[in-house]
């Protein structure tokens, strides 16, 4: 049997027709340390990479894990002047043609397989893309919680009194914003993968900060439905397109943790946003309203600041950051822009696939949404959170409910946050440490069971500071969300799908959202036991849900070990050059879990 024959009978076995792109398994080396799983499969493919004799070195040393807190001192783990590019496909002038960017992609001109560049340089270059593109994204994140979170502490200060509405109606809008927050999530990443999302996202800042001042002139039912859907339509999508423009700028095995500050953000938003509402909520009676009427028009004000800055501040691509406002020389030098581009497409050369304004077909949308492997993470998204929201939404009026005043309330949420703050790093660096989701995504669902048990437990004669304890440390779970963005990127292994990926993840999160609403009903009103009892079921079945997302992926990599096994090494190589499979479907693509 030919070569090519016995390939072509290995992919007819296979129901799957799709290309490799992340590096982290198409790096095709044994020096990254991002993926350990997968380190014997990388191990074993290395050797059929043929780097000329003439090509200039490559890294000799492991990949070291960036975090913010270690990278200034690296210097003791590591020679800062060794080559730190680490070997890729486009090492091999045999394999390198197949995976060459678009003649379209923006930084064509910065593409050279044979730059190398020193630890030292790529320590800077990263220390330097943190500061200037994700502390941006981080401050853009804090505008939008201080716009989607408001209305908690509105409640506060008897929004649902003073106009007339019962928590019904509250729940009512809030599946209103999730609702059309969902609707949106797609659209909008279409919208953004034409337009840009340094053009698109301070597009949708600004009008949904329109949207959020309006906000003081509520007056009735229809009102605060009409705003929370237009909240909801504007500020969907807004996570998965911040994600997308973020991957320009990072490695695979360095988004995660860029992604939990992202989402620490939020939570610093809500500790200032406490303190805000404080302050602000005195102000009622001003002008005869009432406190949370300037609570909406101030922080939307806020809002609509960053908005402005955003359309300054939000280069479109490393290679294009000059401006009148940015400098004429841009951010980056020549220097800069080769590493920054080169380690990241070494990294994945599936980010060369597509420009950055290029829309998405139907058929590739099509291919997006059947791509069946990524579906374990979307169902992951639609019951994780549902266990606590509940607990979340009706914090505040749990809290009246017991005894403690407006303002009271509106910063006894704090030592939560922190705590919060501080659950989410630490998930976080240990699972990209130990190179687990799953595992730790089960222990924060068994972590919140712990505590709504008691939680079901009490009764209205217990001790409402007993009460307020559990339900802080309830809320103080070590979240798995930023971890779950940054596996639903892994796992796309393309740009069109990690597009669409994302928006799907953070839909079904919406829905989840949709379906907690539900849970907690004025008629089981204040403790909440039926409603508990049901969140105690889904905890229970979430971390079930966990371990079989873990067994369904390890499952899947051992059919594909099979499968590529069998083949020789010319095979293989016939299989690299001849094949239509994309993205995570392809035959040597191996799934993180």
């Amino acid at each position: 049997m030919s070569s090519l024959s016995a390939r072509d009978s290995v992919i007819d076995s296979v129901d799957e027709k799709k290309v490799i792109t992340n590096v982290e398994e198409k790096q095709l080396s044994n020096y990254s340390s991002s993926d350990s799983d997968s380190d014997s499969f990388r191990g074993a493919i290395s050797a059929e990479l043929h780097i000329p004799a003439d090509w200039p070195p490559l890294a000799t040393q492991n990949m070291p894990k960036f975090y913010f807190w270690n990278q200034w001192n690296l210097k003791n783990t590591i020679d800062l002047e060794a080559i730190a590019t680490q070997p890729s496909v486009f090492d091999d002038p045999d394999k390198a043609p197949f995976y060459q960017p678009t003649p379209k992609y923006e930084s064509l001109a910065r593409v050279d397989h044979r730059a190398r560049w020193t630890w030292r340089e790529e320590i800077a270059i990263v220390r330097k893309i943190d500061l200037r593109i994700m502390l941006w994204c981080t401050i853009m994140f804090m505008a939008l919680q201080l716009d989607r979170g408001n209305l908690s502490q509105a409640l506060a200060d008897n929004f649902l009194k003073d106009l007339g509405f019962s928590t019904n109606v509250y729940n009512n809008g809030n599946m209103i914003f999730k609702l059309f927050f969902l609707v949106c999530e797609v659209p909008s990443q279409l919208v953004s993968k034409k337009l840009g999302p340094d053009r698109w996202i301070p597009i949708q800042m600004i009008s949904w900060s329109v949207i959020a001042i309006s906000q003081f002139w509520i007056q009735n039912t229809a009102g605060f439905y009409l705003t929370r859907a237009l909240l909801g339509a504007w500020e969907g999508g807004f996570i998965a397109d911040i994600c997308l423009y973020l991957s320009y700028f990072y490695k695979s095995a360095e988004l995660p943790v860029r992604l939990a500050y992202f989402w620490s953000a939020m939570i610093v938003a809500e500790i200032i946003a406490a303190f805000m509402g404080y302050g602000i909520l005195h102000m009622r009676g001003v002008l005869g309203y009432e406190g949370w009427r300037w609570l909406f028009l101030i922080e939307g004000c806020i809002t609509a600041v960053i908005g402005l800055l955003a359309c300054l501040l939000m280069p479109p691509s490393p290679t294009k950051t000059a401006s009148w406002f940015r400098g004429r020389n841009g951010w980056f030098s020549e220097r800069e822009q080769i590493i920054i581009v080169n380690r990241v497409l070494r990294d994945d050369p599936s980010k060369g696939d597509m420009h950055n304004r290029q829309a998405l077909t139907w058929k590739m949308i099509w291919r997006s949404l059947s791509d069946v492997d990524l579906w374990p993470i979307y169902i992951i998204g639609l019951v994780f959170g549902i266990s606590s929201a509940p607990v979340s939404t009706y914090l505040t009026l749990t809290l009246r409910s017991i005894g403690f005043s407006t303002f009271q309330v509106t910063l006894m949420n704090i030592p939560e946050l922190v705590l919060s703050l501080v659950a989410l790093l630490a998930v976080t660096y240990l699972s990209q440490h130990f190179n687990e989701r799953s595992l730790f995504g089960a222990f924060s669902q068994l972590w919140v069971l712990a505590f709504l048990i008691p939680l079901r437990i009490f009764n209205s004669e217990s001790n409402r500071w007993a009460k307020y304890a559990v339900t802080m440390l309830l809320l103080s779970y070590p979240s798995t969300h930023a971890i779950q963005v940054g596996w639903t990127s892994r796992n796309s292994n393309s740009v069109r799908t990690r597009t669409l990926s994302s928006a799907l993840y953070n839909m079904f999160c919406q829905l989840s959202g949709i379906i907690s609403t539900y849970i907690y009903r004025a008629d089981d009103a204040p403790l909440y036991k039926r409603g508990n009892s049901v969140l105690i079921g889904i905890a229970c079945m979430n971390i079930a849900v966990y371990f079989g997302v873990k067994a369904y992926y390890i499952w899947r990599n051992n059919q594909r070990d099979k499968k590529w096994s069998i083949l020789t090494e010319a095979q293989r190589d016939s299989y690299i050059r001849t094949t239509t499979d994309e993205g995570s479907r392809r035959l040597d693509f191996r799934f993180a879990h």
